[in-house]
């Protein structure tokens, strides 16, 4: 069936954004020197327990490596733990999988991994909220936190996403992660780092190996941060990281086509920060405005995780096919947020995804009006597909570069060749 008179796409244009970035290649050599003198506490023999999430961190196998041998070094012995929330269907053995995803095994990075799914409670905030932390990590004779600091795909302040919510809601657990998450913003902004505050004086948490990445998701810069300064330094470093963000050119668009999203490329699949559409009923949208968000594939790292997927308008069959709902509605129902669950539009290949898309902008869209942008994912937004009336705007402008014309090539079931 013909949905519409019209099928048209615009003339298009490959663009590169040029932003100064600076790029940290050896990573293991600055863990190893800025943990020296904060691990010369550990006694020979300390069992110490390193944090390892489930966020796509570039070189992060390298980074747990690298704080394994400082461990070792230190005359400790390192274990890793699993610091997900409830990611990985919420499964000791999901966390595993996840872990050996990006490279982090005992023969790749020198160290035993004990996952588990069961938590203790510490204690209550004043609030009346359980502090839960991971039954292996609690036994431990130090806890080393590794993460990525960044902007946080529900909410905006002083402390988002980093060492200390990778502290209570990664070590924390699916138990955890549902305590924070159900009580929405506040438990967020509020509760994180009243718990945090509870689990520093607790448990013997050492250090955090902070990460902030460039524009072209690839570390930038590295900062060992004792524990007794984890939450003055994060924010420090939150703002920091807020500049590194990447980000589109333009603040309009009628369409805007994902070849792809995951949960290796934001916490929701798609990130809120980059699109501008949070979908939680108490945070209001920003820039840029984005009509209609189409999303064509699933990364193969998201295990069929596809939590955000509500925050696309249209997917194709062939990516709802790949939809493992299971730890989708684990993730989203922890979050707390369902509407990131809801599923969108699941047109039949991709050239209708795009008809659907343009012909559904709430105005008259044409060929030569077009608002279009394609995009691989909301991670790597340096190379561009735009169209001619977006080209129009951005002529002249010094960070933009013109590559030349883009002809869109489908195969014989309609769905677009790799675009980048």
């Amino acid at each position: 069936m013909k949905l519409f008179d019209t099928s048209f796409i615009p003339k298009l244009y490959r663009i590169k954004q040029h932003k100064q970035t600076t790029v940290l290649d050896d990573v293991q050599e600055v863990i190893l020197q800025q943990s020296k003198s904060i691990l010369e506490k550990i006694k020979t023999g300390d069992r110490i327990g390193i944090a390892a999430g489930s966020r796509g961190i570039h070189q992060y196998d390298k980074m747990i490596q690298a704080t394994v041998t400082a461990v070792k070094n230190a005359g400790g012995i390192p274990y890793i733990i699993p610091a997900m929330g409830s990611h990985g269907g919420a499964t000791a053995e999901g966390q595993l999988e996840v872990l050996k995803s990006y490279g982090i095994e005992e023969k790749t990075v020198g160290a035993p991994i004990l996952s588990s799914m069961e938590t203790v409670v510490i204690a209550h905030t004043e609030t009346g909220v359980p502090v839960y932390f991971d039954r292996n990590a609690y036994g431990m004779d130090g806890i080393i936190l590794v993460n990525r600091i960044k902007p946080h795909t529900d909410f905006n302040s002083t402390i988002e996403s980093g060492l200390i919510k990778q502290m209570v809601v990664g070590l924390g657990k699916q138990k955890g992660a549902s305590a924070i998450h159900r009580r929405g913003i506040e438990g967020l902004k509020d509760v994180i780092p009243q718990s945090a505050r509870i689990i520093l004086r607790d448990r013997p948490i050492l250090m955090g190996v902070a990460i902030l990445e460039n524009q072209d998701d690839r570390t930038t810069e590295i900062v060992v941060v004792p524990a007794e300064a984890f939450e003055e330094k994060e924010k420090q470093l939150l703002e920091r990281a807020r500049t590194y963000m990447p980000s589109f050119p333009v603040n309009e668009m009628d369409v805007l086509v994902l070849q792809e999203m995951g949960k290796n490329i934001s916490g929701t699949g798609i990130d809120p920060n980059a699109v501008g559409r949070y979908l939680i009923r108490t945070v209001p949208d920003q820039k840029p405005d984005i009509y209609r968000i189409v999303c064509l594939d699933l990364t193969e790292e998201s295990h069929g995780n596809a939590i955000g997927v509500g925050i696309a308008d249209i997917i194709t069959e062939k990516m709802a096919k790949k939809i493992d709902w299971t730890p989708t509605y684990i993730n989203t129902i922890t979050s707390g947020f369902l509407e990131r669950g809801f599923m969108p539009i699941a047109a039949k290949n991709d050239r209708e995804a795009l008809d659907i898309a343009l012909n559904c902008c709430n105005r008259y869209v044409t060929e030569e009006n077009a608002r279009l942008v394609l995009a691989k994912n909301t991670l790597h937004l340096k190379e561009l597909i735009v169209s001619q009336a977006l080209l129009d705007e951005l002529q002249g402008r010094e960070d933009i570069e013109v590559l030349g014309e883009v002809t869109l090539e489908w195969d014989a079931d309609g769905h677009l060749k790799t675009l980048f």
